[in-house]
């Protein structure tokens, strides 16, 4: 039996720890304080297994296997999928131009949306309003957005060719030229999304201490100069957060070429797939030619691309600094 001694030298017992369900009594204790919390998260945990996780694995799983949903017998053909996938042309076209859409998109929305924040930051008259004018098209679906920007970009009765028909320039093909089409969808994006990004930079921007800005001013620093030593180093957690936010999203993109241009236009010159995406090639793959398996290939290697730009753009902006 173990003893152990008091103070007085007497020898005491020493009660052996109690269990509940085959658990110690100090981790049922930590258990009982900490059940509350998963709980809470319980549901979403479900939720995220059921709608994401599981068809995750599954769509990996699929993409081993020549998967026609017209056909009983789905064989595996390994890495087969895989080898087609990096020889496919088309794959490499449609991911060239959804990296150039990307590109574009992101770097117009950060530039223009961190300027509206710096706008609407400043104690001008009706700063309230010009922050809902600035957030408005976001709650927009893509369907109205897409019509709407196709009305406009239109051309042969379009808005935009119209204004430009008063200064004596010719009607542009926005939608209809091969290098015009990315960057008029582009635009179209930016001038849909830039209201959520400002809103993390307004955040950012009111979360900076004034009194830098004040030891700035007596050194002699001007408002160019204060902006780049003390704004935009203490936006980089803010920076870093709109930069991968908007490039997974805008690497997703389906909804402005589906509905501005149409999956089923084709082009005279060349291939006539300029306006196509990755998402647009695999919605095809998948849902009109059948191949489910290779499109799951397709959103494989899109993820894998998705997946290495967000750890290099962590590597170059995860680093905080502190004044």
């Amino acid at each position: 039996m173990n003893r152990i001694v008091s103070g007085t030298g007497e020898a005491l017992e020493r009660r052996p720890a109690r269990k509940v369900f085959g658990i110690g009594e100090n981790q049922w204790k930590r258990f009982k304080k900490v059940a509350p919390s998963y709980l809470f998260i319980l549901p979403h945990l479900v939720f995220f297994a059921t709608f994401v996780l599981i068809p995750v694995v599954f769509g990996v799983y699929m993409s081993f296997h020549q998967w026609d949903i017209l056909r009983p017998e789905k064989p595996f053909v390994g890495l087969d999928n895989y080898r087609e996938l990096w020889d496919d042309e088309l794959w490499w076209l449609t991911l060239k131009q959804t990296i150039e859409f990307a590109l574009i998109t992101v770097t117009l929305n950060t530039v223009v949306s961190l300027a509206a924040a710096l706008l609407v930051k400043q104690p001008l008259v009706g700063r309230t309003f010009y922050r809902m004018i600035f957030y408005a098209p976001v709650i927009l679906s893509v369907a109205v957005m897409g019509i709407m920007w196709q009305w406009l970009l239109n051309s042969q009765y379009g808005v935009i060719n119209y204004l430009l028909s008063l200064i004596g320039l010719p009607p542009i093909r926005w939608l209809r030229e091969p290098k015009l089409i990315i960057p008029s969808m582009s635009l179209a994006t930016v001038w849909w999304t830039f209201g959520f990004p400002m809103l993390i930079f307004l955040a950012g921007l009111m979360d900076i201490p004034t009194h830098l800005y004040d030891a700035a001013k007596v050194d002699g620093a001007n408002a160019w100069q204060s902006f780049w030593k003390i704004t935009l180093p203490l936006l980089r957690p803010s920076m870093l957060f709109v930069l991968v936010t908007q490039f997974i999203a805008h690497f997703q993109v389906f909804g402005q070429p589906y509905v501005m241009i149409g999956v089923g236009t084709q082009f005279t010159t060349a291939s006539g797939y300029y306006h196509w995406t990755v998402l647009v090639y695999l919605f095809e793959t998948a849902w009109r030619w059948y191949r489910m398996g290779y499109g799951s290939t397709i959103a494989v290697g899109l993820a894998s691309v998705i997946l290495i730009i967000t750890i290099i753009q962590f590597r170059l902006l995860g680093r905080r600094l502190q004044y």
